[in-house]
Protein backbone atom coordinates (compact mmCIF):
# COMPACT_ATOMS: atom_id res chain seq x y z
CA UNK A 1 0.00 0.00 0.00
CA UNK A 2 1.25 3.51 -0.94
CA UNK A 3 -1.18 5.28 1.34
CA UNK A 4 -3.12 7.21 -0.79
CA UNK A 5 -6.98 6.14 -1.12
CA UNK A 6 -8.22 4.89 -4.56
CA UNK A 7 -11.49 6.83 -5.45
CA UNK A 8 -13.17 5.62 -8.38
CA UNK A 9 -14.97 8.28 -10.70
CA UNK A 10 -18.44 8.45 -11.13
CA UNK A 11 -19.62 11.03 -12.92
CA UNK A 12 -22.59 10.31 -11.89
CA UNK A 13 -22.31 11.45 -8.32
CA UNK A 14 -20.82 14.48 -9.95
CA UNK A 15 -23.86 15.24 -12.00
CA UNK A 16 -25.97 14.47 -8.67
CA UNK A 17 -24.07 16.65 -6.44
CA UNK A 18 -24.14 19.40 -8.94
CA UNK A 19 -28.06 19.18 -9.14
CA UNK A 20 -27.95 18.89 -5.33
CA UNK A 21 -26.35 21.91 -4.76
CA UNK A 22 -28.28 24.00 -7.05
CA UNK A 23 -31.87 22.81 -5.68
CA UNK A 24 -30.69 22.24 -2.01
CA UNK A 25 -33.61 19.89 -1.37
CA UNK A 26 -33.33 16.57 -2.05
CA UNK A 27 -37.18 16.09 -3.26
CA UNK A 28 -36.36 18.92 -6.25
CA UNK A 29 -32.95 17.34 -7.58
CA UNK A 30 -34.88 14.01 -7.55
CA UNK A 31 -37.33 15.41 -10.03
CA UNK A 32 -34.84 16.83 -12.09
CA UNK A 33 -32.61 13.65 -12.19
CA UNK A 34 -36.15 11.96 -13.32
CA UNK A 35 -35.30 9.73 -10.49
CA UNK A 36 -36.97 8.58 -6.91
CA UNK A 37 -36.77 10.92 -3.49
CA UNK A 38 -35.37 7.66 -1.58
CA UNK A 39 -33.05 7.00 -4.24
CA UNK A 40 -31.86 10.30 -4.38
CA UNK A 41 -31.00 10.68 -0.52
CA UNK A 42 -29.36 7.05 -1.00
CA UNK A 43 -27.00 9.15 -3.77
CA UNK A 44 -26.40 11.98 -1.64
CA UNK A 45 -25.39 9.55 0.93
CA UNK A 46 -22.64 8.42 -0.57
CA UNK A 47 -21.13 11.93 -1.64
CA UNK A 48 -21.22 12.21 2.09
CA UNK A 49 -19.04 9.10 2.46
CA UNK A 50 -16.85 9.85 -0.49
CA UNK A 51 -16.08 13.24 0.31
CA UNK A 52 -16.50 12.99 4.18
CA UNK A 53 -18.74 15.75 4.88
CA UNK A 54 -22.61 15.74 5.35
CA UNK A 55 -22.68 18.30 2.29
CA UNK A 56 -26.28 19.42 2.99
CA UNK A 57 -27.79 19.77 6.67
CA UNK A 58 -31.06 20.31 7.56
CA UNK A 59 -31.70 23.98 8.86
CA UNK A 60 -35.52 24.03 9.61
CA UNK A 61 -37.59 22.81 6.68
CA UNK A 62 -34.65 23.25 4.38
CA UNK A 63 -31.06 22.19 3.55
CA UNK A 64 -28.20 24.45 3.67
CA UNK A 65 -24.73 23.47 2.01
CA UNK A 66 -21.72 23.29 4.61
CA UNK A 67 -18.34 24.98 3.84
CA UNK A 68 -17.17 22.25 1.86
CA UNK A 69 -19.92 22.04 -0.08
CA UNK A 70 -19.37 26.14 -1.15
CA UNK A 71 -16.11 25.64 -1.91
CA UNK A 72 -16.78 22.60 -4.36
CA UNK A 73 -19.68 24.29 -5.83
CA UNK A 74 -18.29 26.00 -8.44
CA UNK A 75 -15.63 23.75 -9.74
CA UNK A 76 -18.15 20.83 -9.57
CA UNK A 77 -20.58 22.74 -11.98
CA UNK A 78 -17.86 23.15 -14.04
CA UNK A 79 -17.05 20.18 -14.36
CA UNK A 80 -20.75 18.89 -15.27
CA UNK A 81 -20.50 21.72 -17.25
CA UNK A 82 -17.11 20.92 -19.09
CA UNK A 83 -18.08 16.83 -19.89
CA UNK A 84 -21.71 17.98 -21.23
CA UNK A 85 -20.21 19.52 -23.52
CA UNK A 86 -17.42 16.84 -24.14
CA UNK A 87 -19.83 13.91 -24.91
CA UNK A 88 -22.42 15.99 -26.62
CA UNK A 89 -22.91 15.30 -30.35
CA UNK A 90 -20.58 17.64 -32.30
CA UNK A 91 -21.98 20.55 -34.48
CA UNK A 92 -22.19 20.54 -37.87
CA UNK A 93 -18.97 22.57 -39.21
CA UNK A 94 -19.79 25.95 -41.00
CA UNK A 95 -17.80 25.92 -44.36
CA UNK A 96 -17.35 29.61 -43.90
CA UNK A 97 -15.18 29.34 -41.34
CA UNK A 98 -13.73 25.75 -41.70
CA UNK A 99 -10.02 25.22 -41.68
CA UNK A 100 -9.12 22.11 -42.81
CA UNK A 101 -6.70 20.39 -45.55
CA UNK A 102 -7.93 17.34 -47.31
CA UNK A 103 -6.09 15.03 -48.88
CA UNK A 104 -7.99 12.95 -52.54
CA UNK A 105 -6.46 10.44 -54.79
CA UNK A 106 -7.97 9.74 -57.94
CA UNK A 107 -6.70 9.32 -61.58
CA UNK A 108 -5.50 11.98 -63.68
CA UNK A 109 -8.72 12.17 -65.99
CA UNK A 110 -11.23 11.88 -63.02
CA UNK A 111 -9.10 14.92 -61.05
CA UNK A 112 -9.71 16.86 -64.47
CA UNK A 113 -12.93 16.20 -63.95
CA UNK A 114 -13.32 16.76 -60.30
CA UNK A 115 -10.75 19.53 -59.58
CA UNK A 116 -11.98 22.55 -61.22
CA UNK A 117 -15.54 22.48 -59.50
CA UNK A 118 -14.38 21.14 -56.60
CA UNK A 119 -12.25 24.31 -56.46
CA UNK A 120 -14.82 26.74 -57.47
CA UNK A 121 -17.08 25.39 -54.80
CA UNK A 122 -15.17 25.33 -51.85
CA UNK A 123 -13.48 29.30 -52.91
CA UNK A 124 -17.31 30.48 -52.57
CA UNK A 125 -18.35 28.35 -49.61
CA UNK A 126 -15.29 27.02 -47.55
CA UNK A 127 -11.93 29.68 -48.09
CA UNK A 128 -10.09 28.07 -45.49
CA UNK A 129 -9.93 24.72 -46.88
CA UNK A 130 -7.32 23.51 -48.50
CA UNK A 131 -7.30 20.22 -51.13
CA UNK A 132 -4.22 17.94 -51.96
CA UNK A 133 -5.23 16.08 -54.79
CA UNK A 134 -3.16 12.99 -55.14
CA UNK A 135 -2.13 10.62 -58.17
CA UNK A 136 -3.87 6.63 -58.04
CA UNK A 137 -0.23 5.65 -57.54
CA UNK A 138 -1.28 5.12 -53.54
CA UNK A 139 -3.95 2.45 -55.11
CA UNK A 140 -3.97 -0.83 -53.15
CA UNK A 141 -2.67 0.36 -50.32
CA UNK A 142 -3.73 1.02 -46.75
CA UNK A 143 -3.38 5.06 -47.65
CA UNK A 144 -7.13 5.25 -46.19
CA UNK A 145 -6.90 3.15 -43.02
CA UNK A 146 -3.35 5.19 -42.53
CA UNK A 147 -5.43 8.48 -42.78
CA UNK A 148 -2.93 9.51 -45.75
CA UNK A 149 -5.76 10.06 -47.67
CA UNK A 150 -9.30 11.26 -46.61
CA UNK A 151 -11.47 9.85 -49.85
CA UNK A 152 -10.83 8.14 -52.38
CA UNK A 153 -12.17 8.46 -56.13
CA UNK A 154 -12.28 6.49 -58.77
CA UNK A 155 -12.87 2.59 -59.75
CA UNK A 156 -12.64 1.15 -56.13
CA UNK A 157 -12.25 -2.60 -56.46
CA UNK A 158 -9.16 -2.85 -53.77
CA UNK A 159 -10.38 -1.18 -50.21
CA UNK A 160 -9.72 -2.94 -46.75
CA UNK A 161 -12.38 -4.90 -45.15
CA UNK A 162 -14.05 -1.96 -43.16
CA UNK A 163 -13.36 0.92 -45.54
CA UNK A 164 -16.76 2.16 -46.65
CA UNK A 165 -17.23 2.34 -50.57
CA UNK A 166 -20.56 4.61 -52.18
CA UNK A 167 -21.31 4.73 -55.95
CA UNK A 168 -21.37 8.17 -57.61
CA UNK A 169 -21.45 7.37 -61.40
CA UNK A 170 -21.52 4.39 -64.26
CA UNK A 171 -20.07 5.10 -67.47
CA UNK A 172 -17.47 3.01 -70.02
CA UNK A 173 -14.40 3.87 -71.55
CA UNK A 174 -14.50 6.10 -74.63
CA UNK A 175 -12.19 6.26 -77.71
CA UNK A 176 -9.82 9.80 -77.91
CA UNK A 177 -8.60 11.32 -81.20
CA UNK A 178 -8.19 14.85 -83.01
CA UNK A 179 -11.15 16.13 -84.42
CA UNK A 180 -10.01 15.54 -87.92
CA UNK A 181 -9.15 11.26 -87.40
CA UNK A 182 -11.12 9.44 -89.87
CA UNK A 183 -12.63 7.67 -85.98
CA UNK A 184 -14.10 10.81 -85.02
CA UNK A 185 -15.17 12.01 -88.79
CA UNK A 186 -16.24 8.91 -90.22
CA UNK A 187 -17.41 6.94 -87.37
CA UNK A 188 -15.59 3.64 -85.74
CA UNK A 189 -16.05 0.66 -87.05
CA UNK A 190 -14.12 -2.80 -85.77
CA UNK A 191 -11.53 -2.75 -88.44
CA UNK A 192 -10.54 0.80 -88.70
CA UNK A 193 -10.70 0.97 -84.94
CA UNK A 194 -8.24 -1.90 -84.85
CA UNK A 195 -6.27 -0.28 -87.49
CA UNK A 196 -5.60 2.90 -85.80
CA UNK A 197 -2.64 3.52 -84.00
CA UNK A 198 -2.88 3.64 -80.79
CA UNK A 199 -1.34 5.38 -77.40
CA UNK A 200 -1.80 3.23 -74.28
CA UNK A 201 -1.91 4.48 -70.56
CA UNK A 202 -0.49 1.89 -67.69
CA UNK A 203 1.27 3.54 -64.90
CA UNK A 204 3.64 -0.21 -65.19
CA UNK A 205 4.43 0.19 -68.69
CA UNK A 206 1.70 -2.56 -69.85
CA UNK A 207 1.25 -2.75 -73.72
CA UNK A 208 -1.85 -5.08 -73.81
CA UNK A 209 -4.94 -5.02 -71.55
CA UNK A 210 -8.93 -6.01 -71.94
CA UNK A 211 -9.47 -4.10 -75.06
CA UNK A 212 -6.34 -6.37 -76.67
CA UNK A 213 -8.64 -9.72 -75.54
CA UNK A 214 -11.74 -8.49 -76.60
CA UNK A 215 -10.26 -7.51 -80.11
CA UNK A 216 -8.15 -10.99 -80.16
CA UNK A 217 -11.82 -12.45 -79.56
CA UNK A 218 -12.68 -11.04 -82.82
CA UNK A 219 -9.31 -12.12 -84.55
CA UNK A 220 -8.41 -8.63 -85.10
CA UNK A 221 -4.98 -7.28 -82.90
CA UNK A 222 -4.34 -3.56 -82.87
CA UNK A 223 -0.92 -1.58 -82.74
CA UNK A 224 0.08 0.59 -79.67
CA UNK A 225 2.72 2.45 -80.39
CA UNK A 226 3.38 3.53 -77.10
CA UNK A 227 2.57 3.71 -73.44
CA UNK A 228 2.76 6.90 -70.94
CA UNK A 229 1.68 6.59 -67.18
CA UNK A 230 -1.04 9.12 -67.64
CA UNK A 231 -4.18 9.75 -69.32
CA UNK A 232 -2.73 13.82 -69.42
CA UNK A 233 0.28 12.84 -71.39
CA UNK A 234 -1.79 10.42 -73.48
CA UNK A 235 -4.33 13.02 -74.58
CA UNK A 236 -1.30 15.54 -75.20
CA UNK A 237 0.30 13.28 -77.04
CA UNK A 238 -2.84 12.40 -79.25
CA UNK A 239 -4.03 16.07 -80.13
CA UNK A 240 -0.28 16.34 -81.70
CA UNK A 241 -0.28 13.28 -84.07
CA UNK A 242 -2.62 10.51 -85.51
CA UNK A 243 -2.45 8.36 -82.45
CA UNK A 244 -5.91 7.36 -80.30
CA UNK A 245 -6.01 6.71 -76.97
CA UNK A 246 -8.81 5.15 -74.29
CA UNK A 247 -10.00 7.63 -72.19
CA UNK A 248 -12.39 6.17 -69.11
CA UNK A 249 -16.00 7.86 -68.77
CA UNK A 250 -16.92 10.38 -67.20
CA UNK A 251 -14.13 12.17 -68.76
CA UNK A 252 -13.59 15.74 -69.00
CA UNK A 253 -15.41 17.12 -72.41
CA UNK A 254 -13.54 20.56 -71.63
CA UNK A 255 -10.67 19.26 -71.52
CA UNK A 256 -10.98 16.99 -74.81
CA UNK A 257 -12.34 20.34 -76.33
CA UNK A 258 -9.27 22.53 -74.98
CA UNK A 259 -6.88 20.23 -76.90
CA UNK A 260 -9.30 19.95 -80.12
CA UNK A 261 -9.84 16.37 -79.96
CA UNK A 262 -13.21 14.29 -80.16
CA UNK A 263 -14.55 11.66 -78.94
CA UNK A 264 -15.93 8.34 -80.48
CA UNK A 265 -17.43 5.27 -79.49
CA UNK A 266 -15.41 1.85 -79.11
CA UNK A 267 -17.10 -0.83 -80.82
CA UNK A 268 -16.84 -3.10 -78.39
CA UNK A 269 -19.18 -4.81 -75.80
CA UNK A 270 -17.00 -3.30 -73.09
CA UNK A 271 -18.72 -3.67 -69.42
CA UNK A 272 -19.80 -0.78 -68.01
CA UNK A 273 -17.38 1.55 -64.84
CA UNK A 274 -18.62 2.50 -61.86
CA UNK A 275 -17.08 5.18 -60.12
CA UNK A 276 -17.19 5.19 -56.54
CA UNK A 277 -15.85 7.11 -53.25
CA UNK A 278 -14.37 5.40 -50.45
CA UNK A 279 -13.22 6.54 -47.00
CA UNK A 280 -12.40 5.23 -43.43
CA UNK A 281 -15.30 4.84 -41.48
CA UNK A 282 -13.41 6.70 -38.64
CA UNK A 283 -14.44 9.78 -40.61
CA UNK A 284 -17.96 8.82 -40.71
CA UNK A 285 -18.86 10.77 -38.03
CA UNK A 286 -16.93 14.19 -38.86
CA UNK A 287 -18.79 16.80 -39.92
CA UNK A 288 -16.31 18.65 -42.37
CA UNK A 289 -15.74 15.30 -43.69
CA UNK A 290 -19.25 14.54 -44.35
CA UNK A 291 -19.23 18.16 -46.02
CA UNK A 292 -16.82 17.58 -48.44
CA UNK A 293 -18.56 13.90 -49.10
CA UNK A 294 -21.60 15.93 -50.10
CA UNK A 295 -19.64 18.37 -53.05
CA UNK A 296 -18.39 15.44 -54.54
CA UNK A 297 -21.30 13.56 -54.69
CA UNK A 298 -22.94 17.45 -56.36
CA UNK A 299 -20.42 17.22 -58.74
CA UNK A 300 -20.82 13.57 -59.70
CA UNK A 301 -24.59 13.92 -60.22
CA UNK A 302 -23.72 16.71 -62.79
CA UNK A 303 -21.89 13.72 -64.96
CA UNK A 304 -24.90 12.30 -65.63
CA UNK A 305 -24.06 8.53 -64.41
Amino acid sequence: MNGRTHVTLDLNLLLALDVLLEEGSVTGAAARLNTSPPAMSRTLGRIRRLLNDPILVRAGRNLVPTPRALELRDSVHDLVRQAAALLAPPAEPDPATLTRTFSLQASDMLLSALAAPLVSTLGEQAPGVVLRFLPDTLEGTSALRDGRVDLEIGVVDHTDPETRVERLATGHAVGVARRDHPLVTKGPTLQRFADARHIGVSRHGHLQGPIDDLLAAQGLRRSTVATVPSHSMALLLVSRSDLVCIAPAPADDDVTAALGLGIFEIPLNLPEVAVAMAWHPRSDADGAQRWLRDKVREIADSWGG
